[in-house]
């Protein structure tokens, strides 16, 4: 009887073992997940001065950059990353928008108003916006994540790989019933 007893109750102990004391050490996202915390809505400006927010684009998934005009080599990277890994998203691509905004009033390059034709490049320079990003690191060296509702909540990595961005951003698309 007690062996029987033994065999019933041995998975419960071996379950109990393994949530406590051995614990898996990763997880599936490559991003970092960020506690969702609402971003504010301040008026941003387009190129062309243009008043725009953000509340604007409810409804999809961001890929944000913040970088300066001039837009050096990691931030064309960037640009080049955010670009491919919507397009890589197929039929979903239209749930997707990307977002530069740009933290100083320099002019911007013809070129890249060309290549990156769609991204949507906005004037950002004394936004309060700009202080609810996370504090660690620059925030230039991150991609960031903004949900449907405006919540930012993930951030890719500097020198981020793009197809370990496209992943995480396909299994949040097939996750998601809503953007």
């Amino acid at each position: 009887m007690f062996a029987i007893a033994a065999l019933c109750l041995a998975p419960f102990v071996a379950a109990m073992i393994a949530y406590y004391y051995w614990q898996p050490q990763g997880g599936m996202n490559y991003g970092e997940l960020i506690a969702p915390r609402p971003l504010s809505d301040p008026p941003l400006r387009h190129l062309d001065q243009r008043a725009f927010r953000l509340s604007a684009l409810r409804g999809k998934w961001i890929l944000l950059q913040l970088d300066q005009a001039d837009c050096a080599a990691a931030c064309q990277a960037k640009l080049y990353d955010m670009r491919q890994v919507r397009l890589a998203q197929g039929r979903e691509m239209e749930r997707v928008e990307r977002v530069w905004l740009i933290l100083d009033e320099a002019p911007l390059q013809t070129l890249l108003l060309r290549e990156y034709d769609g991204t949507r490049m906005l004037r950002a320079a004394g936004s309060p916006l700009l202080a609810e990003f996370p504090p660690v690191g620059s925030v230039r060296d991150h991609i960031y994540v903004i949900d449907p509702h405006g919540n930012l909540m993930l951030r890719f990595p500097r020198g981020a790989d793009p197809r370990r961005m496209h992943k995480d951003l396909a299994r949040l698309l097939r996750a998601s019933r809503i953007g």
